[in-house]
């Protein structure tokens, strides 16, 4: 189902039917099939909704309109479109920074919220994206093998690969040129939704240091590092992600 936010086109996906409603973020320009196979795992007990944040997948957003605040304003978007009053929300890798944004803005609409190696703050220094411009397959053929240094994971490589490989590469760079400049520092001691930070201990793109950092600064956070994990422990390790999840949530207020 394609969502109208503003002037484009959000492609987005719900799964089971259960009480509770679980939406995540994806990463950088990695579609909403990086919750696939937890969404799956999760149906038959939670409403899941996940879509291609602008720059993603099917998103129609131009490169131009890639910026954080879009990101979050698609994020209230897709809540709206759905009907979601108040729901746990996911963001895994620099999607945090989009949920983070979101949660602190209106606090109100969330029940929790879940961090996945997490990119939690930015230091405003620019990076050099003219690979990522000029030799985009070659920086996602060494993106995602940083990412997934799993044994016997050459099929998620490939998997992460495709789903890279959708996305205009300057939409890609400007995700990357706008995350960075200006600085992006969330007061995660102001966060008041109880929150679950995942992180995998092998994490090469996001150390694992940023996630115990994380958990330690967001007041009552718990932290779960699963170990041998890299950057995207939902295409890796889907079932301990979704034991860790439910675990949690177990845990949350009625």
């Amino acid at each position: 189902m394609f969502v109208a936010a503003g002037a484009h086109l959000l492609n987005t996906v719900r799964f089971g039917q259960g009480p509770r409603t679980f939406v995540a973020h994806g990463g950088w320009v990695g579609s909403w099939e990086l919750w696939q196979e937890p969404f799956e795992l999760m149906e038959s007990t939670w409403t899941c909704i996940a879509y291609d944040h602008r720059g993603s997948g099917a998103s129609t957003a131009p490169p131009q309109a890639v910026h954080p605040q879009g990101l979050v304003d698609d994020l209230f978007a897709v809540l709206d479109h759905f009907d979601v009053d108040a729901c746990v929300i996911a963001g895994e890798s620099m999607g945090g920074l989009t949920v983070l944004a979101a949660v602190l803005q209106q606090p109100q609409r969330f029940t929790g919220m879940v961090l996945v190696d997490a990119v939690t703050a930015t230091s405003g220094e620019r990076r050099d994206l003219s690979a990522v411009r000029e030799h985009y397959p070659e920086y996602v053929k060494a993106f995602v093998d940083a990412c997934v240094p799993e044994p016997d994971s050459d099929h998620i490589r490939r998997w992460g690969r495709q789903i890279l490989m959708r996305a205009d590469p300057e939409a890609a760079a400007r995700m990357l040129d706008t995350h960075d400049s200006p600085a992006l520092v969330p007061d995660l001691g102001a966060v008041t939704v109880p929150t679950l930070v995942i992180h995998g201990e092998c994490d090469a793109i996001v150390p694992v240091n940023v996630g115990v950092s994380t958990a330690a600064a967001i007041p009552g956070a718990e932290l779960v590092v699963i170990p041998g994990a890299g950057h995207v422990p939902t295409m890796t390790r889907p079932r301990e992600i979704v034991d860790a999840i439910d675990a949690w949530a177990a845990r949350l207020p009625d």
